[in-house]
């Protein structure tokens, strides 16, 4: 699965410092290992956004499209 982020995903990556591990984390998702990023779909499920984690604190939200991630947001999970 490929992922993709926006400006706004690029500039709190950046904020947070966090560019390294989320190269990482999109890695793991192109190589199918969705279970060491603990990709999943969040609830409600109808709106259809998904999550997966950065590090223990920080989690990339995503709209995923085909076999496409779309990264809109990184957030502070605490």
């Amino acid at each position: 699965m490929l992922v993709f982020d926006n400006e706004n995903a690029r500039k709190d990556l950046q904020k947070f410092q966090l560019t390294k591990q989320y190269k990482k984390a999109c890695d793991y998702i192109r190589d199918d290992q969705y279970y060491k990023v603990q990709l999943k779909l969040r609830k409600p499920k109808s709106k259809g956004i998904y999550q997966f984690r950065i590090s223990k604190k920080y989690r990339a939200f995503a709209i995923k499209k085909e076999q496409t991630l779309f990264v809109f947001e990184i957030s502070d999970h605490q």
